[in-house]
């Protein structure tokens, strides 16, 4: 079953941020909503994932398992990477730290994330994410503060672990979204 949204309007004190706005997501695409800042990416995203209420508009087929990449990295700063991920997923250490390895931090897995720069974090948020068994991941700008060797890797390994579930993107980059093979949906 597909996602779909019909005539999302979304205004803060008056000022409207998302207007007649539709959208659908087919099972197992991989869709990259782009715009301008401010445009209401975000706000779509978190419309989507229950955060946020529509002023109108339907929003319908989301699935209930699903796990999102925050802009924010949103992990327990004295908590270790390893224990960040198993907190979320409850995944074994073992598949924890495959999947670390994997995007080129398994080395700081035991290390508390205020120790991590912040390309860092972004992984292991992005980790979380993928070792959640969530049949939809959303991913508010997932790359930011990744050189483009790390997110050309960190891209392949999200289609391998991801492929077949429906992932929807936020970003600015055209790259990005040509690197994920993404429809991509300006707003």
């Amino acid at each position: 079953m597909s996602i779909l949204l019909q005539n999302i309007y979304k205004s803060f004190d008056g000022l409207k941020v998302l207007e007649n706005f539709s959208l659908e997501l087919e099972d197992g695409s991989i869709t990259c909503i782009m715009g301008e800042s401010g445009i209401g990416k975000t706000t779509l995203a978190r419309i989507i994932l229950g955060l946020e209420i529509p002023d109108s508009g339907i929003v319908s087929g989301v699935p209930k398992k699903t796990a999102a990449v925050f802009q924010e990295d949103r992990l327990c700063d004295s908590f270790s990477a390893i224990v960040n991920v198993r907190i979320a997923t409850q995944k074994s250490n073992s598949e924890i730290l495959e999947c670390l390895n994997a995007l080129g931090i398994g080395k700081f897995a035991g290390k508390p994330v205020y120790k991590l720069s912040g390309g860092m974090k972004r992984r292991v948020a992005i980790a979380r994410a993928l070792l959640f068994d969530a049949e939809f991941i959303v991913f508010d700008e997932p790359f930011k503060g990744l050189d483009s060797d790390t997110r050309k890797t960190v891209i392949d390994y999200i289609l391998e672990k991801a492929k077949g579930k429906t992932l929807l993107f936020i970003t600015h980059s055209k790259e990005e979204a040509e690197l994920l093979g993404a429809e991509i949906i300006n707003i």
